[in-house]
């Protein structure tokens, strides 16, 4: 029988390189999002903030600076644009375009593949705050 290439061995329905499959496996339904972000951080590896590159998948805890402003704290973000201030890119909890700047972004960012995406998205762990008003 001949070997499996790399795209059939990295399939996202195959749990040895679906890092996340473990987290949607052992979901109750009734998880909140912060514990949900905090299985995340324990089964993927974070990276340096700075170190993000446009065309992957992140995601991280941030805290928005803006006053009154609606935000994710646990986003999951398809990196677009990166600058020395942060980066611009989509969050899929939103399908909505949004910036984020280093300073803002609490502790590592963590790189999702692109064949855990399905199931970081089935987590379902994205949330809606509203920093406080001045």
């Amino acid at each position: 029988m001949p070997r499996k290439t790399l795209r059939q061995r990295r399939n996202p329905t195959d749990d040895n390189s679906n890092r996340v499959r473990g987290i949607v496996d052992a979901m109750d339904g009734f998880d909140k999002p912060e514990d949900i972000m905090k299985a995340i951080q324990a089964t993927l590896s974070g990276t340096s903030k700075t170190s993000v590159v446009v065309g992957n998948l992140y995601t991280f805890v941030y805290s928005a600076k803006t006053p009154g402003i609606i935000f994710d704290p646990y986003p999951l973000v398809g990196v677009e644009k990166v600058f020395s201030w942060g980066f611009i890119g989509i969050n899929l909890h939103w399908s909505d375009r949004r910036q984020y700047t280093w300073n803002e972004i609490v502790g590592n960012v963590y790189e999702v593949y692109e064949e855990e995406r399905v199931d970081m998205e089935r987590l379902s762990y994205g949330d809606f705050e509203q920093r406080p008003s001045k």
